[in-house]
This record gives structure tokens, sequence and C-alpha cells, in this order.
């Protein structure tokens, strides 16, 4: 028999047969709960505690976002949806993961009215990206609102509803939905347009904008938190069009949205075309290179993301997106993986002639390297005896978020490893796209995942 074809075959028998976990050996299964322990008490003692309930504006409703390295206000704080919706769901979930302590539920309806009281277009619907703390819109003018933010709107409001069984939440969460869906979603290309003007018509490219804008591109960003957000919300509203859209989008990005390595890529035209610059110059390429490279935590993040959505649908042995799913994590640890100490690196390219990656950003993102933790953490209970020993890079990670991520004087996380960005010691703390949401949420997993020993991606 074809090796290739007897090695799908045991791969497609190991998904079939029961998850297996390390934690079936007792050595094994007291390291594990050591290491969930620890980072129970991170959660408790270094990240929680730091924000709620002190980040609730008490003066205009919502939270206060932008903080210093030792946690005092600063500037003027604006206030972002994605911010704004994130630590909503934070405190949604750190309701149900700690009833014990109710002012998170309090944290967390205080960040639903203000969602719907003050960020939510009472004229034209949808909820705008930016608004000052006293809730008066001050977003881009060519495009204040866009399906990233609604969707993050969507995510927070069922968690919300999950945790508090308030119906005015999900009625909220429905009409946001429908607003995608009416003025976002592409019904002929499928996806969803990311620019969207006040009254809901889609922002479209012309020459006038600048080479190296995302206005008017599709993209895998907010392709990916629409995944996430319809999981989130057909948990708690089981509705048929949500469940077409959500398998919609799964399709999509495993299918479309990633390249044949396992990397997603960025942006696209409205029909899915990739927009590259790999025939240009190196320096046309670095110049524009926000719109494109490889971005491995993205790459590691969706992962989880799809088999997450996939786990919601009820899809049972998916093998098809559990190998993708592996693939992309797969491609990061060879490619974008620091093999002395550990962590992700931000960003790579393939330039044209060349036969590896090259990496051009070699920061690592706090927010990749908790996705990174969480992924890799997931897939070895997925794959525990698989060569790229995911349970020991689980572990390696996690030694560096401890050594170089974590400030452990003053809380929360660094927003850059300080092995490669020393200065970020006394950077914010926190800001409109830095705040408990990637950190809070992989740690939590983990430590479910640690002490029941499954896969699950829940």
């Amino acid at each position: 028999m074809n090796f290739n074809k007897m090695k799908t075959i045991n791969v497609a028998l190991l998904l079939l047969s029961p998850v297996l976990s390390f934690a079936q050996t007792n050595k094994d299964a007291k390291e594990r709960l050591q290491i969930a322990a620890q980072m129970d008490k991170s959660i408790k003692t270094e990240l929680l505690n730091k924000w709620y309930p002190q980040s609730v504006d008490s003066l205009y409703g919502g939270f206060l976002s932008t903080y210093t390295f030792d946690f005092k206000l600063q500037g003027p704080q604006d206030k972002f949806i994605v911010t704004q919706a994130r630590h909503t769901w934070s405190t949604a979930k750190a309701a149900e993961l700690y009833p014990e302590k109710p002012y998170y539920l309090q944290c967390s309806k205080n960040g639903f009215q203000f969602l719907r009281d003050m960020m939510w277009d009472k004229t034209y619907g949808g909820f705008y990206n930016l608004v000052t703390r006293q809730g008066i819109d001050k977003s881009n003018p060519i495009a204040p609102k866009e399906a990233y933010g609604n969707a993050f709107a969507i995510y927070a409001l069922s968690a919300y509803y999950k945790a508090s069984g308030d119906t005015g939440a999900l009625s909220l969460a429905k009409k946001t939905f429908y607003w995608l869906e009416k003025y976002s979603h592409d019904s002929v290309y499928k996806g969803y347009y990311q620019h969207l003007k006040r009254d809901g018509s889609k922002v479209i490219r012309d020459a006038s904008m600048p080479l190296n804008s995302e206005l008017g591109y599709k993209d895998q960003n907010s392709s990916i938190h629409l995944l996430e957000a319809f999981t989130a919300l057909y948990s708690v509203w089981p509705n048929e069009l949500v469940k077409m859209r959500l398998q919609e989008m799964l399709y999509l990005i495993r299918d479309k949205l990633t390249d044949k390595r396992g990397s997603l890529v960025l942006f696209f035209t409205p029909d899915w075309t990739p927009v590259s610059f790999r025939d240009s110059s190196e320096a046309v390429i670095l110049k524009n290179k926000n719109l494109d490279h490889v971005s491995f935590g993205h790459d590691v993040e969706t992962g989880y993301l799809m088999l997450e959505a996939a786990h919601v649908l009820g899809i049972i042995n998916d093998s098809t997106t559990l190998l993708a799913g592996k693939k992309m994590l797969d491609n990061a640890l060879q490619n974008g993986w620091d093999k002395s100490i550990g962590g992700f690196y931000d960003e790579g390219y393939y330039f044209k002639g060349r036969d590896s990656i090259t990496i051009i950003f070699d920061s690592k993102n706090w927010w990749a390297q908790a996705e990174g933790m969480n992924t890799l953490l997931l897939m070895a209970n997925h794959f525990p005896n698989d060569p790229m020993h995911y349970y020991d890079k689980f572990k390696q990670l996690w030694g560096y978020i401890q050594t170089y991520l974590i400030d452990h004087v003053n809380g929360d996380w660094y927003e850059e490893g300080l092995d490669k960005e020393p200065q970020r010691k006394t950077a914010l703390k926190g800001h409109i796209w830095k705040g408990t949401y990637h950190n809070f949420r992989a740690l939590a997993n983990c430590v479910k995942r640690l002490r029941q020993g499954d896969g699950e991606e829940k």
C-alpha cells in the first residue's frame, strides 16, 4: 500500500477513536494539575483582579481601557467597540468561572448597557466603531462601522446572555446579526464586507485610496472573528440562518482563506482574489506588509476557532477541520517558533526565490503567545504522540510567558515579550487594542483542559 495513503488512514483511525489524554498516567495527571493551579492563580491574582471592577467607568458607563504599566489611568479614554465588547465578554465568562464573585456579572451588565445605549446607532442600526468616553461618535467618517467590531458585539452579547439570562442582550445580538446579514453579507461571493458607511452601505475601493490602505478589502481577521461570534451566538440561539452562516465562514476560512502551506492570506478583493505583493521588490513588499505577510498568531488562533466552530455545530469526527487546524499550527511551529526559548514571532514572509520563510518582525506579542498556548494544548490532547511534541512546546511557552510576559509586580501581561522588546516593561499595560480577552480566554481554556484531560474545544 502507498505509504501516504496508509498514513492518511492511520490518522483517520486516530481521529475516530476517543481523544487520548496525557492525564491517563498518574505522573502526567499530577503535572497537569500543577500547571492548572499556576494558571488559575495567575488569572485571579495577576489579571482579572487588576482590571475588575476598577476599569468600570462609574461616570459614563462601559469600561476605561488605557492604563500605564502600573495601572494608572491615562488619556481621554475613548471607547472602542472591540475593547468594550471584549471586556463585556471577559467579565461574563469570569462570572461563570468564579460565581463566588458576583461583581463580575455586574461589570458585564455595565458593558452590555453601554453597548446598547451609547454605541448602537439608533437611526441606522449597527455599532459605531469609536466613541468618546461619554458616548459621542468619533469614528472614521469614511467607514464608521465595521463587520469586525459588530462581530465582537455579538460575541459579548451572547456571553452576557448566557451568564445572566438577560433576554435584552440576546435580542440585541440577534438584531446585530440581522444588520450584518442585510448590509455586510455577500450573497454572491460569500463572506462579509468589512468596511461600512453609517447607513450600512459598503465602502467600495477606488483609485483614490492609498495602495496600502485596507479600505474596501475583505480580510481574514474580520472573517475569523465573525466565525467566533457566530459560534457563540449559535450556542445560545440555534437559529438555522446562524448555522448556515457559521458553516459558510468555517468552510470559507478553512478552504479558501488559508493557503496550501497552512497560513491565512490577510486581504482579498471582494471576489476573494488574494492581495499580494510577492512579485514586487523587497522594499515595496515591506512598505505594504500590513496587507501581505504571514501572521503566525492569527494562524494558531484560527486553528482553535475552527475546531470550536465545528464542535458547536455538532460535526463529529471532523477530520478535515482538525487536520487543517493542525497544519496551521505545524506551519507556525516550523517557520515562526523561536527554537531557543520558545514563543511565536510576529511576522514572516515568503520572498520570491528563497527556499524558506524570512522573519520580518521577530517581536513576540502577548496575544499570539496566549492563543498559541491555547492551541498547543488543544492539539496535544488530540495528538499526544505527534512528533511535533505539542505538550512539550505548550509547557515551554507557558514558561516563556511566566518569564517574559507576565508582570508579576504590577499585574497583567506586557504587550510584547521582554526578551525582544525590553522597553515594553514600562509601556502602556492597557489600551483600546489590549485588554484581558486573549490571555484570560487562553488561561481559562487551558485550566479546563488540564483539569478535565479532554480534547473539547470549549
